[in-house]
């Protein structure tokens, strides 16, 4: 599977730094493909096995799509110069979006995470099954 674009909007009140504003909504973005394709916490018997980044994936700038942030600047009084927060919004639609990218491309949809291609092929084959009015 490969993301190759990703265009994220955010209304920010006043964009003080646009630059680092940018950064910010690249970085969540990022942050949030890691949590849909490869982020895995393995736990055995209430331990986790994966101590280490060897252990767990997370993207790297070679994995992240290109992604254009569109920043909306909507009148804001109550914030400081009238900027709002951004923080970890990025983050926050990243996952689902992917996930319904995934459902739109292949009919199927994944009920965990990471979608990786096995957990893709299995969702594909359980809408199959439901379209022809088979249960497993």
């Amino acid at each position: 599977m490969e993301i190759t674009d990703y265009v994220a909007a955010f209304d920010v009140g006043k964009a003080i730094n646009p630059k680092a504003l940018e950064g910010q909504i690249e970085g969540g973005v990022a942050m949030g493909i890691g949590y849909a394709l490869t982020e895995e916490v393995a736990i055995e018997n209430g331990y986790i096995q994966n101590l280490s980044l060897k252990d767990y994936l997370i993207p790297t700038s070679l994995d992240v799509p290109g992604i254009t942030p569109i920043i909306l600047e909507k009148e804001n009084k109550l914030g400081p110069y009238g900027a709002k927060g951004i923080g970890e919004m990025p983050n926050i639609p990243a996952t689902p979006a992917v996930l319904n990218a995934i459902a739109n491309a292949c009919g199927g949809r994944v009920r965990s995470l990471p979608a990786d291609p096995e957990k893709v092929y299995w969702a594909i084959k359980e809408a199959e099954s439901s379209r022809n009015g088979q249960t497993d």
